[in-house]
């Protein structure tokens, strides 16, 4: 009786499986609730001058390099880096435009590449997700024939407990990945403070 109680509670995990399903059919493994925007539109969080020469060569800048770096890590906080433009916008002298089109460059390159890292571990993470899926279905469909078929005891109780572990298993990443969906959007967020940021400093 348990180890059917089981195999129903199964079928009912696995039909909700559209939990991770956003609303389009289009967005292949990807795992979360909010729709997949694979890119990141330069033009919709900065309205300042191109940074087209900049992000050839803002790399070979130590100080744009080092200065970006910490603009983007989330543990700087939002604060502290507005403060970091203003600073180095005072300094930078009659270089100023020049040298904060670079540190915008370096910025939006280095939170693009990590928002680029991020969704390809959604979609890897939702690939993993799937296989499991399938698998506890896989398992399900073997105890129900089992059952069905009158198995010994202990045969089914192999069964469930293997079925039991996994669907925890399951259930404990489908909880985690929660918070890793909101990610990009923090990215986002972040990138339009700075890119915000830069361009009052250019004014």
């Amino acid at each position: 009786m348990r180890s059917m109680m089981v195999a129903a509670a199964a079928f009912s995990l696995l039909a909700g499986a559209a939990f991770a399903a956003p609303p389009s059919r289009d967005q292949g493994d990807w795992p979360c609730r909010q729709v997949k925007v694979p890119d990141l539109s330069l033009a919709a969080i900065w309205s300042g001058p191109s940074i087209e020469t900049a992000e050839k060569v803002w790399r070979g800048d130590a100080q744009v390099s080092d200065l970006a770096s910490r603009l983007a890590a989330r543990r700087t906080p939002l604060e502290t880096a507005e403060q970091l433009i203003v600073d180095f916008a005072r300094n930078a002298g009659s270089a100023r435009k020049d040298r904060l089109l670079l540190l915008f460059a370096g910025v939006y390159d280095g939170l693009e590449a990590e928002r680029g890292e991020v969704m390809a571990g959604l979609d890897r993470y939702g690939r993993a997700q799937k296989e499991m899926a399938e698998r506890l279905r896989e398992r399900t469909q073997k105890l129900r024939e089992a059952q069905d078929a009158h198995a010994e005891a202990e045969k089914i109780k192999e069964l469930s407990d293997a079925l039991q572990w996994e669907m925890r298993v399951f259930e404990e990443r489908r909880k985690a990945v929660t918070f890793v969906c909101e990610t990009p959007a923090l990215i986002e967020q972040r990138l339009g403070f700075l890119a915000r940021s830069i361009e009052t400093a250019l004014e």
